[in-house]
């Protein structure tokens, strides 16, 4: 079976399922366990911040980075598609207790002006903005990459209204990959970064939030009261850290078998695909609408090929570290196949 759902299908490889088996593990919440401790100290390191924070998610990274930077009745700016505001079930509103302002973008990149217009004057009737939020690579937008100018843009803007800058960069290292920018560089605007291990790394579980001393120490404490405190974890960690040094630089892969089957599918009449879009793992598309996205849905899993829907005729189509370039190519030609077959 070919699977497009996402990249956080991938499984762990054989190597990684040696090192999980060979791990060295300790109480993590007492701080004793010493894959946790080398997973987090290097994560730290790469991305330039004090320090990192070992979670179960990316959501759990993002939520606490929102406890540890703002107050209750605060605003945090996000965009429109971000995936704070559509996929983590109000938690900002449950946990932090603040608000979201999401902003529409064209690219997940929202226009400085529109941000810099949506931050709160001092009235005692409006909230405070304490936060804004971007996402790189940004899912909805097709995985599209959050320029290095554009960061620092916002971040002067941050500067000037004292509001902190948080970056969900679950896909962070595809953009990476895809610009040559460091993790440094790219995280360097930034109070605090979520980073994720188990989508396009490879591992099976894991995300760590990156920022100072004091931040971390605040989410820690927020961890644990969520319910995130978990011993002998060591295990997953190890697999986080390998999936890293031995996964990181085969993400370039995933992005030319991406690109190609969305060039593929660009020369059916019956797709939309916007292949500028198409920057690193992710394609969206759209089919006719006369056409039964359900039925459309069966009949590739009847060809062994699994996607996402993602409303009404659109789709999504993930590539990750089991999906190689003549799979990727055969998916493509499928989905036409299909769509004939449909129309017909």
């Amino acid at each position: 079976m070919i699977d497009l759902r996402s990249d956080t299908v991938t499984k762990p490889t054989e190597e990684m399922r040696k090192v999980i088996a060979n791990a060295e593990v300790g109480d993590d919440v007492y701080g004793e366990d010493p894959s946790v401790n080398e997973l987090q100290n290097y994560v730290a390191e790469l991305f330039g911040k004090e320090a990192s924070l070992f979670v179960s998610s990316g959501v759990m990274g993002n939520q606490l980075a929102l406890k540890a930077l703002t107050n209750p009745g605060d605003e945090v700016i996000v965009e429109s598609q971000s995936h704070i505001f559509y996929y983590e079930t109000a938690a900002p509103s449950v946990i932090s207790r603040v608000q979201l302002r999401p902003i529409e973008s064209k690219d997940g990149m929202p226009d400085v002006n529109l941000i810099k217009n949506s931050i709160r004057s001092s009235e005692y009737y409006f909230p405070k903005t304490s936060l804004i939020c971007l996402e790189n690579t940004h899912n909805r937008h097709s995985g599209t990459i959050i320029s290095i100018d554009y960061i620092r843009e916002v971040k002067k803007l941050a500067i000037e209204n004292n509001i902190r800058l948080h970056c969900d960069g679950a896909r962070i290292w595809n953009a990476c990959i895809e610009t040559g920018i460091s993790p440094k560089v790219y995280a360097e605007p930034f109070d605090t970064l979520s980073v994720c291990l188990s989508k396009g790394l490879g591992a099976p579980v894991g995300s760590l939030l990156i920022g100072s001393k004091e931040v971390i120490s605040t989410a820690k404490k927020w961890r644990k009261i969520l319910g995130g405190g978990m011993r002998q974890v060591g295990i997953l960690a190890a697999a986080g850290l390998y999936a890293i040094k031995s996964h990181f630089p085969l993400l370039k892969e995933d992005h030319i078998n991406a690109k190609k089957f969305s060039e593929i599918l660009s020369n059916s009449p019956f797709i939309d695909i916007n292949l500028s879009k198409v920057q690193t793992n992710i394609a969206y598309f759209h089919i006719s609408d006369d056409i039964n996205a359900q039925t459309f849905i069966e009949k590739l899993k009847e060809k062994e090929i699994l996607i996402s829907q993602t409303e009404n005729n659109s789709f999504r189509a993930v590539f990750h570290l089991q999906i190689n370039f003549e799979q990727a190519i055969y998916s493509a030609k499928t989905i036409l196949e299909t769509l004939n077959e449909l129309k017909k």
